[in-house]
């Protein structure tokens, strides 16, 4: 829970939790959370038991639909990942599918809650000509008091997530309650890049899948402190703050077992397929690509929901075993840590951790902009001096 000199948050089109298990880290607190789909808010409200986790529809939250999870708390700052199917350059992009109207949407719930900043993300398609229009248009909806910076790009290898992934970002600021920040602010600096090999060479190998369990199986070398284990993997296995987790999972973890080890069955044919692919390219008949243990992760895709035909997206061939990689490797590669858990099945798990934001990418950016927001005192008497 959130203490007075403890920056909060709102979380909307939280997904399993990406983008606040970030801010979390980064040192806010989030006092609720919103999204439409119950199996992805399932994973928020077990991995943040502190949080209002509300299942609802982002575009009907009304001014009098907040009043209970926000209790009269006016929120530091709102973060979110309105759907991006409509804009990805994957797949067929329509400008009249309705997800692209949810974009508005976020905006429209910044002149609800009135935060002291925002942070938005979405896929790069949205500069694209024929999109960033849409999001222009947006943009141009929030009062005039905020400071606009972006939309720009950022990589999450250059922020050390062991992924290629990129992702268009918007941070709006009232420069009354908080001090300038700028694109290069926000871009990283000397950050160390992390490679599979570091990420996930630690892991155990898939175990049987059984059904209604997490996967769990017991780290090859549980000395943390083992030098075959990298500075990257031993931060994942740490455990977190008090105030998150799911206490089965870190009592679990306390014993030197993760969960998300569940095997995917592949048949032999398939399995010397993968075995015969090298690694960085790609398998001819699946189109799979096959990992590089010294290089980075393609981008994790989604696939789609239960409304657009349960597609499961693509999954990379391990480097060195002939099988896709598992949920537990993808969440590594994505930056998420080892006491994070998802969900039973694994076609959830893999679509939950390609919707996110890496927690690396928002911890960055959301530290950035805790150190130059203003204290309520402060913002008071700066207000005052400027008539506002």
């Amino acid at each position: 829970m959130a203490t007075p000199s403890t920056p909060t948050i709102v979380d909307l089109f939280s997904g399993c939790g990406g983008f606040g298990l970030g801010a979390e880290l980064a040192g806010f607190s989030t006092i609720a959370a919103v999204d439409i789909d119950a199996d992805l808010q399932a994973a928020y409200r077990l991995n943040f038991p502190g949080t209002k986790v509300l299942q609802a529809d982002v575009a009907e939250m009304t001014e009098a639909a907040w009043a209970f999870p926000l209790a009269g708390q006016r929120p530091d700052g709102v973060i979110g990942g309105p759907p991006c199917q409509g804009f990805s350059r994957i797949g067929k992009r329509r400008k009249d599918d309705p997800r692209n109207t949810l974009i508005g949407r976020f905006f429209h719930q910044i002149n609800l809650l009135q935060p002291k900043f925002f942070v938005m993300e979405n896929v790069e398609g949205l500069l694209d000509e024929g999109n960033v229009d849409s999001l222009n248009e947006a943009i141009a909806t929030v009062p005039k008091r905020y400071s606009i910076v972006g939309p720009f790009v950022v990589h999450a290898s250059q922020f050390g997530a062991a992924t290629i992934r990129k992702r268009v970002v918007v941070v709006g600021f009232d420069p009354n309650e908080m001090n300038p920040i700028t694109e290069a602010d926000l871009q990283p600096k000397g950050i160390e890049q992390v490679d599979v090999r570091a990420a996930i060479a630690d892991l155990p190998s898939p175990i049987p899948q059984r059904d209604g369990e997490y996967g769990w199986a017991r780290y090859p070398i549980v000395d943390a402190d083992d030098p075959r284990i990298s500075t990257y993997a031993r931060r994942m296995r740490a455990a977190p703050d008090d105030k998150l987790g799911w206490s089965a999972a870190l009592e679990r973890l306390a014993h030197g077992e993760v969960s998300g080890l569940a095997e995917t069955l592949h048949t032999e044919a398939v399995k010397v397929r993968f075995g015969q692919t090298a690694q960085g390219r790609t398998e001819e008949i699946s189109r799979y690509p096959r990992l590089d243990w010294d290089g980075l992760c393609p981008t994790l895709r989604a696939g789609t929901g239960r409304d657009k035909g349960s597609f499961q997206s693509m999954r990379p061939i391990h480097p060195s075993e002939p099988r896709v990689i598992t949920v537990r490797e993808a969440a590594r590669l994505q930056g998420f840590p080892d006491w994070f858990c998802f969900s039973y099945a694994k076609w959830h798990s893999f679509r939950m951790i390609g919707n996110s934001v890496s927690p690396i990418v928002a911890k960055h950016l959301l530290s950035e902009i805790k150190h130059r927001l203003i204290s309520n005192d402060s913002s008071r008497e700066r207000a005052g001096a400027t008539g506002g």
